[in-house]
């Protein structure tokens, strides 16, 4: 009973920093930006959260190390992805490429200045291990554990329902991500709703990213990044069919999956089967691919997104 409660910790875990990334990725998406560089962005914001734990140290209250922590991954995600926008909105260039190089710069450059942090304080320690306080992040109720980071997520998916489908704000996003000629015809400033769902975008895969580090830790390493998640996040939106409920869902699909890999071994069954724990490590990723296989192809995506939007053009 203990080991399934644990997966069921795991899988809400791992399912809620899926939603909040896959969220981003969805007000982005609405908005006509195709935002592959959630990777990057869930590092970068990592990294500013365990800086935030590390210098606050264990004398400050819990919640003043929340919201701290919380409001620093949100700015460095925002900060990080205005490369996108600049890129994608002002500069027009393509979208795929420079959400790859954000991942790619993402990762190097924490890697650089965890390094960095580490060597000026130890020359001894050139590593890119932060270490933080983690377990703030939890709390205890009747002996288990419960991440915070959950009742966010929670409150994201709602939020973020009421904001694209009962708010004029949502319904000019999404028009700007089906037919931005027609929006823009009609008043609204399809720069600035693709800008405003671009820096969604960064402050909930920043808070996605904070909460991958923060699972039961209290270090972490920034050169191993987060395992893809930030591509497994995108799986879920797709799955999810851009749609919060739906997403919720599918990130407790993939949760579950993931969560396996931590504690198949503590299930005599799946230990009785003997499959190498290298399966299970890939289990999500393959899942994602069977299941995008099968229903990519009914996906209703926005209409107008990775397309860059010119005002002079009907």
């Amino acid at each position: 009973m203990n080991m399934v409660i644990i997966l069921l910790q795991y899988t809400l875990l791992f399912a809620t920093v899926l939603s909040l990334v896959a969220l981003g990725g969805c007000f982005a998406e609405h908005s006509g930006v195709i935002n592959l560089g959630l990777e990057g962005i869930m590092v970068m914001s990592a990294l500013g959260g365990a800086l935030t734990f590390k210098y606050l140290g264990a004398d400050a209250s819990p919640f003043i190390i929340i919201i701290a922590v919380l409001l620093v991954s949100i700015i460095v995600g925002v900060l990080y992805s205005t490369l996108l926008g600049i890129a994608a909105i002002k500069l027009k260039a393509d979208q795929t490429l420079v959400g790859t190089a954000m991942n790619m710069l993402g990762t190097a450059a924490a890697t650089v200045i965890a390094k960095a942090i580490n060597l000026a304080e130890d020359s001894t320690k050139p590593s890119s291990e932060i270490l933080y306080l983690g377990r703030s992040a939890f709390l205890f109720i009747n002996g288990y554990e419960f991440n915070l980071f959950m009742v966010i997520a929670v409150i994201a998916l709602i939020g973020a329902y009421i904001v694209l489908y009962k708010t004029k704000f949502g319904l000019r996003l999404m028009a700007c991500g089906e037919h931005p000629q027609a929006a823009d015809s009609v008043g609204i400033n399809v720069y600035k709703m693709r800008w405003a769902g671009v820096l969604i975008s960064g402050a909930l895969g920043g808070l996605g990213g904070i909460c991958y580090v923060t699972a039961g830790v209290s270090s972490w390493k920034f050169e191993v990044g987060v395992a893809g998640f930030g591509f497994l996040a995108l799986a879920v939106m797709i799955f999810g069919q851009w749609k919060p409920s739906r997403i919720a869902i599918a990130a407790l699909l993939f949760g579950f999956f993931r969560a396996l890999s931590n504690v198949n071994s503590g299930f005599e069954f799946l230990r009785n089967l003997n499959i190498p724990g290298g399966v299970y490590n890939m289990l999500p990723y393959l899942i994602s691919l069977i299941v995008l296989a099968f229903t990519s192809r009914h996906s209703r995506v926005p209409k107008a997104e990775g397309i860059p939007y010119d005002k002079g053009m009907r």
